[in-house]
């Protein structure tokens, strides 16, 4: 996913990247992560899935690049925003405009979950916009959850949002991060374009 693997490659740890594909998960991801969503991490033997928690695993393996920020309120500051991010902004708002059969076994309610949801994402990404303060969304350096609001980020383009214009400081957070080699490998393993064109 575009936002653990660069966190995987900016802890300069050696790892195997198994993609979900468009027509299901492969056998093998099964094995990793019997709940079938994305992400899941292995690490000897012992399964870690949930976003929050794979990117806390990450960041457990290479401490001294401060993944999960340099102070405890940074840390806790991190949580706060992979919590946010993860069960708003994701799994109710994103989940609910691509897979409103998530949240009612009734078709015809569907539009009504999508059109709401993309009022969560609005909101949410309003929220985001005015939280940040600086270059990087926790203190004064990268964390977590930057590679995060870039996934997200690159959701709201994907649903025509205008991204650059509604949100000028979280663009300028995504331009910053998507600089970083970590991001530039990342995206390129994923085969994913980059979130701005030249």
């Amino acid at each position: 996913m575009a936002d653990t693997n660069p966190i995987l490659e900016e802890a300069g740890l050696s790892f195997e990247l198994i993609k979900k594909t468009s027509d299901g998960v492969l056998d093998e991801y099964k094995t990793v992560n019997p709940k079938l969503r994305v992400p899941a991490l292995s690490i000897d033997k012992n399964r870690i899935t949930e976003n929050p928690a794979v990117m806390m695993a990450i960041s457990n393996l290479a401490p001294d690049k401060h993944l999960f920020g340099k102070t405890p309120l940074d840390t806790v500051r991190v949580v706060e925003w992979a919590n946010y991010i993860s069960g708003t902004l994701h799994a109710h708002a994103f989940d609910g405009l691509w897979r409103p059969h998530l949240f009612t076994s009734d078709p015809e309610d569907h539009h009504k979950i999508q059109a709401r949801s993309l009022v969560t994402i609005k909101e949410c990404f309003q929220y985001i916009e005015q939280r940040l303060k600086g270059v990087y969304a926790v203190g004064d350096s990268y964390t977590v959850v930057d590679p995060y609001l870039l996934t997200m980020y690159r959701w709201g383009q994907k649903i025509d949002l205008p991204m650059e214009s509604a949100y000028p400081k979280l663009t300028a957070l995504v331009a910053e991060i998507s600089k970083r080699p970590a991001t530039v490998a990342a995206l390129e393993a994923e085969g994913l374009p980059p979130v701005f064109d030249d």
